[in-house]
């Protein structure tokens, strides 16, 4: 079972993501089309680094592969 996470996002993060996730859903492409774009990327990023552990260890690789299975199979 994995533990769930949480993040804070402004309003307008939240709304220029949905737009970048929506546009992915449709075109199959994730890109940012303007700084806008980028910045709520970045930000969201951003905030990912702060709330997870994973990327610092060593096995991040091997539980990344773990991660990717799970969602797969949900």
């Amino acid at each position: 079972m994995t533990q769930d996470i949480q993040i804070e996002l402004s309003s307008d993060e939240a709304l220029v993501l949905f737009e970048v996730l929506s546009r992915f859903e449709t075109s199959g492409k994730l890109e940012a089309l303007d700084p806008a774009e980028e910045c709520a990327l970045w930000n969201a990023q951003s905030a990912l680094e702060s709330v997870l552990a994973e990327p610092l260890k060593e096995d991040y690789r091997e539980l990344l592969r773990q991660a990717k299975e799970r969602l797969t199979n949900e």
